[in-house]
């Protein structure tokens, strides 16, 4: 049985129908009788409903198309809670809010590629990764054979924007570079967001821009033809559904679906539907010493 989706904007009173079932709305007035207790699979059962947090405005992951939400972790909510036989409610929020949302019991747990932080680890009960979000380094098509690797950019010029993650970690690169080629990036440049890098890119002004793997190859569908996306640029990382770390069966459950879908192949397929490659999931949660 598959799983019923559906939005919840929380700046709006009614639901918005994904999935084309009436009635949420009585579902809605029960599930919240229990809202702040522990999350339980029985008491999600009971309810007929589990309310999932995100952003949609993330592609692939979660975003709006013709009216609907859609995207990777849509797909994946339905196949997850599916052996309960519940409605699957997706509920829209800002995400710079969306852990304290999480714990005032607006829903049940996060999706939107929640990444693994050493602060989040410690907030968040986390389940096993089902995304990568590794920085991986976006080129030109024309230069990806000359540009194969990390040592390719031995001498070029790298692009970033500022504050994100790719800023933060060039410094690692750069000393592999300089370790393994002799040389580094010959400049870093600064944009104020990834667009505008892409742009320089495009334009020749910089020979490759560090950004999420999921991210990028969104970059690439956009533009077929124009971009290849470098692999092993980084330190790998994952992102996982987060829940309320007293919600210790929702977690083992999820890492029970999880590693079903794994080993059937549907969260593979649903990968190579969203982001069109298959993504190299770890089995467990990264540690932070």
């Amino acid at each position: 049985m598959v799983a019923k989706i559906h939005l919840r904007h929380p700046n709006r009173r009614g639901l918005l129908r994904v999935g084309g079932l009436a009635g949420l709305g009585s579902v809605s007035l029960r599930r919240s009788a229990w809202a702040a207790a522990e999350t339980t699979l029985e008491a999600i059962r009971r309810a007929g409903l589990v309310r999932v947090g995100c952003e949609a405005a993330y592609r692939p992951f979660t975003f709006r198309e013709g009216g609907n939400v859609v995207g990777y972790d849509v797909d994946l909510a339905a196949l997850l809670f599916a052996p309960l036989g519940v409605m699957v409610e997706m509920v829209d929020t800002a995400w710079a809010g969306v852990i304290p949302a999480l714990y005032a019991g607006n829903f049940d747990l996060i999706m939107t590629s929640l990444t693994y932080t050493k602060e989040r680890v410690q907030r968040v009960g986390y389940t096993i990764p089902y995304a990568e979000a590794t920085q991986e380094l976006l080129v030109r098509a024309s230069d990806a054979q000359a540009i194969r690797s990390l040592d390719g950019m031995a001498g070029k010029i790298l692009g970033v924007k500022l504050g994100s993650a790719g800023d933060t970690m060039k410094a690692g690169p750069d000393a592999k570079l300089k370790a393994a080629a002799g040389t580094g990036f010959s400049e870093v440049k600064t944009y104020d967001d990834h667009p505008a890098a892409y742009l320089a890119l495009a334009q020749g002004s910089v020979d490759g821009v560090i950004n999420t793997l999921a991210t990028l190859t969104q970059v690439t569908k956009d533009a077929p033809g124009r971009y290849a996306v470098v692999r092993d640029i980084g330190p790998r990382n994952w992102a996982g559904i987060g829940v309320r770390k007293e919600d210790a069966a929702l977690i083992a459950f999820l890492d029970a679906r999880i590693t079903a879908l794994k080993a059937s192949g549907d969260i593979y397929a649903l990968q190579e539907k969203w982001f069109g490659i298959r993504m190299d999931l770890a089995d467990h949660i990264p540690t932070f010493s």
